[in-house]
């Protein structure tokens, strides 16, 4: 691969080392240049740009990560289609994801041209999970690289695999002691069947007896009578010893106990035992918190029927201090975002600018003029809400009242923005504070665009994947940017600092790296009607079409 500056007429067929713009267009690196973009380039004055130009016996870096992920992909999980150098492997369904740990570390060692990362062998994952990602570093790989990539990817198979969930039956017994209150045991209960239902499981009955040894063995022996695949014991006290109360009534049972203590903090005080192949396990005090602890990483092995013996359980050690840091979410947080995946769509809303002026037209309202019959601003707002977003918000402002009722019928929620005189901006940042907090995303669009459809808009959505980097969302026509532009939910702070007659689009570039752009074949993108002159060169494209 050569790799330099030239001249813009002598890179038609490279790829495009660093991203560019200029008044309305923006090409991103990683772009094989065609001849329009040349000419595009030179019409903008560009005269000089870095660029890759592939030679014979390299491999295109889009091309090397999608066989390296194809080939390191194993059961339960599935790859993303190679987008700059990378591919992402994902699972199909939630489980514990496997590593083989010893043969990503020979791979990175391969050659820094190729890389693979991956999450904690182990590591609970819901379905559509990136758990793993190739990342080709250049812009090709040499051919005699790949030979050793495809050597080594010989020597081993399921190298990234998701051992999937399966339906779990628990029976829970809750030990009793006078100074522990019912309700404790009524929380703790509840607790545990959230745990286990996230798991796909269920707690088919909780049983309850005195914290002594005789009422301890009696209720065992009930629960061991019937078909459970675990038994969990919640002691009214901590396990102190191997012959503290509830592991010699299970010993008592013909019982064994496999291990007592875990190198997991919360959860270290757990013993784990079986009896005829039945796990049963003594909870640790932290059962009783919503917190991410131990018996959760226990939990997780007996639903994905993985073993959870003495080696398994001292081999969790490392990453075992759950502490609450920046880097590991609060519990809590995990699970509203775990249930939020359930449909495993991005949730996305839309807000629809129509508080301006129109002061190139005159004394006209352009959004209150029709097209084929129907206002421009109702024309644009239908063809929103039938896209795959929710909810759509549109900002008025100037003659509100009016464009309201041209919006009567249809499913929107209205923001007001009374400081529509002071520009876009104010209806950008009225916009967001009415959009939902569970919202992933926002689509920004522009009333006065009659072409965009329905299309246009899913597209974009349908682009948005913020774990691979793709959080901006733009639509191009012939390397010339438009509108509607979607943006991620970190990116709001941002866009709520903006002021004046302008809205967001000069974040595009200071946020280059965090955007996607979506071809489409036709104008759309870039048809707004402004101007009286605008509007008769649409109005005859309609009679003419």
């Amino acid at each position: 691969m050569k790799f330099g500056q030239l001249p813009v007429g002598d890179c038609e067929g490279a790829v495009l080392a660093h991203s560019i713009a200029g008044d309305g267009w923006a090409l991103k690196k990683g772009r094989t240049l065609s001849a329009q973009d040349i000419d595009l380039l030179q019409r903008s004055g560009v005269e000089r740009i870095h660029v890759a130009r592939l030679e014979a016996g390299d491999v295109h870096e889009n091309t090397a990560a999608a066989e390296i992920a194809a080939r390191v992909c194993g059961a339960g999980a599935s790859c993303s289609e190679a987008y700059t150098g990378r591919c992402n492997i994902e699972a199909k369904q939630p489980g514990l994801v496997r590593i083989n740990t010893d043969f990503i570390n020979r791979f990175n060692a391969i050659d820094e041209s190729v890389t693979i990362a991956t999450l904690d062998d182990c590591q609970r994952v819901d379905q559509r999970q990136v758990i793993a990602t190739v990342k080709i570093i250049p812009f090709s790989v040499p051919e005699t690289v790949m030979e050793q990539v495809r050597a080594l990817l010989e020597t081993e198979q399921g190298i990234v695999s998701v051992t999937p969930f399966q339906s779990l039956s628990v029976t829970v017994i809750n030990t009793v002691l006078p100074h522990l209150k019912p309700s404790v045991i009524e929380k703790t209960t509840v607790l545990t069947k959230r745990r286990i239902e996230a798991l796909g499981g269920q707690v088919d009955q909780v049983l309850s007896c005195d914290h002594a040894f005789d009422d301890v063995a009696a209720t065992l022996r009930d629960a061991l009578s019937r078909q459970t695949d675990l038994i969990l014991v919640v002691g009214a006290s901590v396990t102190v010893d191997r012959n503290d109360t509830i592991p010699a009534a299970i010993s008592a049972q013909g019982g064994t106990t496999i291990h007592f203590g875990m190198p997991v903090d919360p959860g270290n005080m757990v013993l784990v035992a079986e009896h005829q192949g039945t796990p049963i396990v003594i909870l640790p005090g932290c059962a009783r918190s919503p917190k991410l602890n131990g018996i959760d990483w226990l939990l997780q092995r007996y639903a994905a029927r993985m073993p959870a013996g003495k080696a398994d359980i001292m081999a969790m050690g490392v990453g075992g201090l759950l502490v609450d840091s920046p880097v590991r979410p609060l519990p809590r947080d995990q699970a509203v975002r775990q249930e939020r995946v359930q449909d495993q769509q991005p949730k996305v809303a839309a807000i629809v600018l129509a508080a301006g002026q129109s002061r190139r037209m005159g004394s006209v309202n352009k959004l209150l003029q029709t097209v084929q019959g129907e206002p421009l601003v109702r024309r644009t707002v239908s063809t929103v809400t039938q896209a795959l977003i929710n909810p759509c918000v549109v900002v008025t402002g100037h003659e509100d009242a009016e464009v309201e009722a041209a919006l009567a019928g249809l499913e929107v929620q209205v923001a007001h923005n009374p400081d529509f005189a002071d520009g876009l901006s104010t209806s950008l940042r009225a916009g967001l504070a009415v959009v939902p907090q569970d919202c992933d995303a926002v689509i920004v669009c522009l009333a006065d665009m009659p072409d965009v459809t329905t299309d246009h808009i899913n597209a974009l959505v349908a682009g948005f994947k913020p774990d691979e980097g793709r959080a901006v969302g733009v639509p191009v026509f012939k390397g010339k940017r438009g509108n509607p532009v979607l943006w991620a939910r970190h990116l709001w702070p941002s866009m709520e600092t903006v002021s004046g007659d302008v809205g967001a689009r000069h974040l595009i570039g200071q946020h280059e790296d965090l955007v996607y752009e979506v071809e489409f074949e036709d104008t759309a993108v870039l048809t707004d009607l402004d101007t009286p002159e605008q509007w008769s060169k649409f109005r005859r494209g309609i009679e003419g079409s």
